[in-house]
């Protein structure tokens, strides 16, 4: 039996059928589904890029964090629960994609990565707060930006795949 015949009864449940059906539930939780991911994306990305010296060079890493972080979470976590919305109206589809499979494992790479820069890299962020970060600090950065990109990659795969 294949995984996506499991959620084939929350694709039929009443939410995942009133999702899918109506004709401005999905294309508006989509819609912020999609400003949720680029205020994660686009945040997540300020700090990449500070921490290779790209850009915010003027700016301390700790304070840029600081200012950041908040956002980050609170769009995820809406970007998680308007995920799950879209998610009924589609779900055994969604599990018979690979690209679908992908994003989360991308996405558990770039969680794995910022615990380890949170837990290791940035425990000594006071060494190199302000000016160039160490070359741990830039590999995190610059795996943060693959892993992300393949995710929002994958995501749009998916989108246009069902």
């Amino acid at each position: 039996m294949a995984l996506s015949t499991l959620f084939e009864p929350l694709q039929a449940s009443p939410i995942g059928r009133l999702v899918a059906e109506s004709t401005w539930i999905f294309p508006t939780v989509e819609t912020l589904h999609v400003f949720a991911l680029t205020i994660v994306a686009g945040s997540i990305l300020v700090v990449d890029l500070r921490l290779l010296g790209v850009a915010s060079t003027n700016q301390r890493v700790s304070a840029l964090t600081k200012d950041l972080l908040p956002w980050t979470w609170t769009a995820f976590v809406f970007a998680a629960i308007t995920g799950t919305v879209l998610f009924t109206a589609r779900a055994a589809d969604y599990m018979a994609l690979g690209y679908f499979y992908a994003k989360y494992i991308f996405m558990a790479l770039a969680g794995l990565n910022m615990v380890i820069f949170h837990f290791m890299t940035y425990r000594n962020v006071d060494s190199w707060d302000v000016g160039p970060t160490t070359g741990a600090a830039k590999i995190a950065g610059l795996l943060s930006i693959v892993f992300w990109a393949a995710v929002i990659i994958c995501a749009r795969k998916v989108g246009f795949l069902i």
